[in-house]
């Protein structure tokens, strides 16, 4: 029988992307293939993805990354979710957690008891039932309980971490286990001259690198999955108009278990704590201002001093037509930008990953294969696309034209239906490849003042006293809140950097 097993795998690029892609590819490619990395020291990585969400520690367990030792190497912290201000409205906060609101207690969800109790004046802010929020405003975390009838079990969490250092630590597991480095720049790529697939990358030193499978990791260059083969792209910029952010880090303010996502009159700045200093950015819309605007707005709402000049990056947001093409496949920023709003960048580098597992090829490279690898890939970033546009379009805002554009512009089908249903019962329609669950799509909703018309009518037929559970429930979680330890104690415990 003929060999069609891939025998030599070649990654295009480094940073997080690329050694993601190493790493897992070495803990699961054990035997008979060559993985190879290329990757140049001058070029460098956009290497802003210091906030995750929760599947990112699959990854890492994946791995077999012990947690703590991992966040020492990359000087990480912990997240509970994202604080959002002055999104629906300026003034206004409201908070994206990670976990769920309560326990369901009730064949009614528990948002319809809320909305009840809201319009009675009997009930706070959602985020108050939420242990996610009772823990990040207190500055508090410890793992979740593994007792299902505790209230310290219903939050979840992720991370902030130096994208710089977790590439750095990947590298060393990766390479730890058979995958080859080189360094260089690419000057040249030859194709089949029938079939139009990669064969090899041709170094300005003219090392040839031959492969059966490439890896395009180059980020928005994409050089291979866009520079060769030319597959198109989707711009979104009509939903998701910023199109340039400025990055910086500074000193260490308050060390908030959270993401903290402050809205401006054209864009929107992070603020993500690390245990030895600040990632800050500012993501704008330059139709809407300049950069030198952007940079005087970035500036002044730093949490403490500026540890480096601010870096500008350019992107237009948007995905590949394909994600694999021949025997090429973008993992990464070379697959598309969505801007870090969510902070799904190193998510869609590990959704990619994960894909490529689940559908790894032979040297026939099945037509058939490609096919369903490139509709779950764009089910799968349309779906977060939409969710990200949610915040954009839910605002009632109108200080400034990027408000005003985003407020009334035409948004996707698949998202117009899931904030019709929602404005008329309350009810969360799931979709397709959704990324975030209900209590995302919940927060984003009630925060952004996309209020329900009425409840769920058949809330009007339980006999469950809703108020008075859900006080309790509020009660419980601030007071469990209270017992937790705080965030830089915990770190200090348990994974302060050396």
């Amino acid at each position: 029988m003929t060999d069609k097993l891939i025998r030599r795998i070649v990654i295009l690029g480094g940073g997080s992307s690329g050694w993601m892609t190493a790493a897992a590819l070495a803990k699961s490619i054990q035997r008979d293939c060559d993985i190879t990395l290329i990757e140049s020291e001058e070029i460098g990585t956009i290497a802003v993805g210091e906030a995750t969400i929760p599947p990112i520690k699959q990854f890492n367990q994946m791995l077999g990354l012990d947690e703590n030792e991992f966040l020492r190497q990359t000087k990480g912290s912990f997240k509970l979710g994202i604080r959002f201000a002055n999104w629906g409205k300026l003034g206004h906060e409201y908070f994206h957690p990670f976990g769920s609101y309560g326990r369901p207690f009730d064949l009614v969800q528990i948002q319809h008891f809320w909305q009840r109790a809201q319009s009675q004046g009997q009930a706070q802010s959602l985020d108050e039932y939420c242990m996610a929020w009772a823990a990040a405003k207190a500055g508090r975390f410890d793992r979740p309980s593994a007792d299902p009838r505790h209230v310290l079990s219903t939050y979840d969490y992720a991370y902030h971490f130096d994208a710089g250092l977790y590439a750095r630590c990947l590298r060393e597991y990766a390479e730890a286990r058979r995958v080859t480095r080189i360094e260089g720049k690419v000057a040249t790529v030859q194709q089949n001259a029938t079939s139009g697939f990669v064969e090899s990358l041709t170094l300005e030193s003219g090392q040839v690198i031959a492969g059966d499978l490439f890896i395009d990791c180059s980020g928005i260059r994409a050089l291979l999955i866009e520079g060769t083969l030319k597959t198109g792209y989707d711009n979104w910029n009509h939903w998701l108009p910023c199109d340039r952010a400025l990055a910086v880090q500074s000193e260490t303010g308050e060390f908030a278990p959270y993401t903290l996502s402050t809205a401006h009159t054209a864009g929107w700045q992070w603020r993500i704590p690390l245990q030895h200093r600040t990632g800050n950015g500012h993501v704008y819309s330059s139709a809407f201002m300049q950069e030198d605007d952007a940079t005087q707005i970035l500036m002044k709402n730093l949490p403490g001093k500026a540890l480096t000049e601010p870096r500008l990056i350019q992107y237009t947001t948007g995905r590949r037509k394909q994600c694999w093409n021949k025997n090429v496949i973008a993992i990464g920023l070379s697959s598309g930008f969505l801007e870090p709003l969510e902070s799904t960048s190193l998510h869609l580098v590990q959704a990619g990953i994960s894909k490529l597992l689940a559908y790894f090829p032979d040297r026939d490279f099945d037509p058939l294969v490609i096919k369903e690898f490139n509709r779950v890939a764009a089910a799968e970033v349309e779906r977060i696309r939409d969710f990200i546009i949610l915040h954009y379009h839910l605002t009632t805002r109108d200080d400034s034209p990027m408000w005003q554009h985003c407020a009334h512009m035409a948004i996707p089908d698949t998202l117009q239906y899931k904030v019709d249903h929602f404005k008329r019962f309350g009810r969360l329609i799931p979709g397709e490849m959704d990324l975030f669950g209900n209590a995302s799509w919940l927060a984003v909703h009630i925060g952004q003042m996309n209020w329900p018309e009425r409840t769920d009518p058949l809330l009007d037929y339980r006999t469950l006293n809703g108020t008075e559970y859900i006080e309790q429930l509020r009660a419980a979680m601030a007071l469990a809140a209270l017992g937790l330890p705080t965030h830089r104690g915990y770190i200090d415990r348990h994974c302060k950097a050396t």
